[in-house]
């Protein structure tokens, strides 16, 4: 065996000691921030800071002056409470992250919030922090760029080629969103997936083995993942080894479990679960630093050697870009129209006519489901959108949100290829039908990291009983700003015989109250149309759009207003001559009981105004004086027409007001018997407002 020569063995000695010297920067960058807030997580840094060492300094691609380039890899810390670690990397390889941010950790106005915010922090790809939801998010990622990279990857011009890389904790791995989300990619064998498991066998409130003894590795296993051990968390040669065959691996995700120590170098709380969630306190900092041989002064110390090496990100990031660069405008003249639309969906324009053929609807064309104009809308977009991708848990024949024509996402040769619309043959990771199975955990936290990757225009859609799974999902989804579509059918008691379990009562009370989400629930066929244009507008806020299972009429647009007022969130849909004695507003299929009676009222000599109100969230956007005038002070004679939890309307029917709504659980029987003994019905709109007017 050839021996190491003296130049190579100082060169080695040279190295481990810088890789030290590196890893003990993030380290104590990380314990001085959670010391000075008083407050996060410092022992999963101290425990993972060698693996993201060596991720971040020897194989993620970025550019720190650039965070956006598209042909960068995505780094997701799923375990959000290290937040401290993610601020050291970025600091340390050269983002726009001062050590005056750093200081400021988990403070007022900060861009270090004690979780990873995207929205606030530049190089933060996804909101974590909620366990579990950020190896879906990375899920999500990754197959974003295989969507990407099989649209527009051509011979000699891989413009779209990049990895997804996540950090996940025992925390992680024991919530079912990943457990959902991992089994998932498993099955779209997503080799570009790589996520280092930090197993130092602690969580928040004791050591794992009072909950949680299970072989990770044996089950990520049996999802189809390519698994790794690393039996030492400081050993960097190992993790270096073990992402090198990550990388190689391109037919499964990986998975690299290493078991690392929480709180390591802490004399008295490393691998205890004080570690996890409280500052170390001063006189175990001063331990710490001591027995890792770190200054105790000054805080947030960046030794030079190390400060340099790890900026050496800027120049390798502005290099790997350059490069890419001059592949793209290759690729532009070599292919022209495919660079021109890579350009557009990577700037989130929809292009010129997107909605010159959404359907119209006539009288004659009902009664229908509006879950079934919504198949035709969302397909008439589809038609002009290629970057259009989403599908349903299981439910796509129910939801009917499958893109005609457009395919599975699936590896190549997989499954049955009848489904979609597919050819034989046809699957692909260019079909953007996808079939996420019953896992609506899943689909939520995937949802976001396809819309999170830049590109593309997520959808995601269930029955609306269920968003009750995805509602972490969307919540984060609106603190994002993303721009994902739901597609929430079956939404009221009138679905009928699957009864109570499946029949949703406080689900649009519960949308409603999340900040940022826009929720539309349209009447008829038509307030679909603009209901699904609105949502595509809307490129930075989450849009429920809430669909029935029953047939409803069209409205007569010749008799009553325009469908158009849907994108103002509330209109007046049939009035009177001159001053309402009474305002009917309603929303979905209950706005034709209220149009049912306001005939009525209006034969009796009443003078009634019917408003039709999709949406609080756009009303609530609209200058006061159009919102006095659908709703006029000095009417106070209201009453408030919708199959769901009546918490919400008071503010719109006042004191004087009433709602028709149910608070208890629906019933199964037939959906229009349900629609008669739960008072949705004109005859008792009509009742309620005889009453009201006296």
């Amino acid at each position: 065996m050839k021996q190491a020569t003296v130049a190579e063995r100082n060169s080695s000695t040279d190295q481990t000691k810088l890789d030290d010297l590196c890893i003990n920067t993030i380290r104590f960058l990380a314990v001085d921030m959670v010391e000075k807030a008083d407050s996060g997580h410092p022992g999963m840094p101290l425990g993972a800071a060698p693996m993201a060492y060596v991720l971040w300094t020897r194989f993620l691609q970025f550019n720190p002056r650039d965070p956006q380039w598209p042909n960068r890899d995505r780094f997701v810390l799923s375990a959000g409470h290290a937040s401290a670690l993610l601020y050291a990397l970025l600091h340390l390889t050269g983002y726009d992250m001062t050590l005056d941010d750093i200081k400021q950790f988990r403070q007022w106005g900060s861009r270090t919030p004690g979780h990873p915010e995207r929205e606030r922090t530049s190089g933060v790809e996804v909101t974590t922090g909620p366990l579990g939801q950020g190896m879906a998010n990375a899920i999500g990622l990754a197959m974003a760029e295989r969507y990407l990279a099989s649209r527009f990857n051509q011979p000699d011009f891989p413009v779209v080629d990049h990895r997804t890389f996540a950090m996940a904790s025992d925390g992680d791995m024991m919530e079912g969103i990943a457990s959902e989300a991992a089994s998932l990619a498993g099955h779209l064998r997503l080799g570009k997936l790589i996520c280092y498991y930090d197993s130092n066998h602690v969580s928040l409130s004791a050591a794992t083995k009072i909950t949680f003894n299970e072989d990770v590795g044996a089950r990520f296993e049996a999802y189809g993942w390519h698994v790794q051990h690393v039996d030492d968390g400081n050993d960097v040669p190992a993790i270096d080894q073990a992402t090198h065959a990550a990388i190689d691996e391109n037919d499964r995700p990986s998975l690299i479990i290493v078991r690392t120590h929480i709180g390591y170098g802490s004399p008295n709380k490393q691998d205890t679960f004080s570690a996890h969630g409280s500052p170390l306190g001063e006189k175990e900092v001063a331990a710490t630093k001591e027995n890792l041989g770190w200054p105790l002064d000054p805080k947030f110390y960046v030794p030079d050697e190390a400060a340099a090496h790890f900026r050496q990100a800027v120049d390798r990031g502005r290099q790997q870009q350059s490069e890419w660069l001059k592949l793209l405008d290759g690729y532009r003249q070599r292919h022209r129209e495919l660079g021109e639309t890579f350009d557009r969906w990577q700037r989130g324009e929809l292009p010129a006519g997107w909605d010159q053929d959404l359907p119209a609807f006539g009288p004659d064309d009902g009664p229908i489901a509006t879950r079934k104009a919504g198949h035709k809308v969302l397909n008439a977009i589809a038609q002009h959108l290629g970057n259009l991708i989403g599908g349903a848990a299981d439910l796509g024949p129910s939801t009917k949100t499958d893109l005609d024509d457009r395919g599975s996402f699936q590896p190549a040769g997989s499954g049955d290829d009848s489904v979609n619309g597919s050819p034989k043959g046809a699957w692909n990771y260019a079909g953007a039908n996808i079939s996420f199975g019953v896992r609506e955990h899943a689909m939520g936290g995937i949802v976001n990291g396809l819309a999170a990757h830049g590109g593309l225009i997520p959808f995601g859609s269930t029955f609306l009983i269920f968003s009750d799974y995805m509602r972490p999902s969307i919540r984060l989804a609106a603190l994002s700003q993303l721009g994902v579509k739901y597609v929430f059918t079956h939404d009221s008691v009138m679905l009928g015989e699957d009864g109570p379990t499946h029949q949703p009562i406080e689900h649009l009370a519960s949308l409603r109250a999340i900040p940022n989400v826009v929720v539309l629930r349209p009447a008829d066929a038509n307030e679909v149309t603009v209901a699904w244009r609105a949502a595509m507008l809307r490129s930075e806020q989450p849009v429920a759009l809430v669909f029935t299972r029953q047939s409803l009429p069209i409205i007569d647009r010749s008799k009553y207003a325009a469908a158009e007022g849907v994108q103002r969130g509330a209109y007046v849909l049939a009035d009177c001559e001159g001053r309402p004695e009474l305002i009917l507003m309603a929303s979905g299929s209950e706005v034709h009981a209220a149009l049912g009676a306001y005939e009525k009222l209006r034969e009796a000599g009443k003078a009634v105004r019917v408003v039709s109100f999709p949406s609080w969230e756009l009303f609530e956007e609209q200058p006061e004086e159009y919102q006095n005038s659908v709703f006029p002070q000095d009417v106070t004679a209201r009453i408030a027409v919708e199959a769901a939890s009546a918490l919400g309307w008071e503010r719109y029917v006042g004191r004087r007001g009433r709602v028709i709504g149910i608070d208890h659980f629906g019933a199964s029987a037939p959906g229009e018997v349900n629609q008669e003994k739960f008072g949705f019905t004109a005859d008792n709109v009509l009742a309620q407002a005889t009453e009201m007017l006296g």
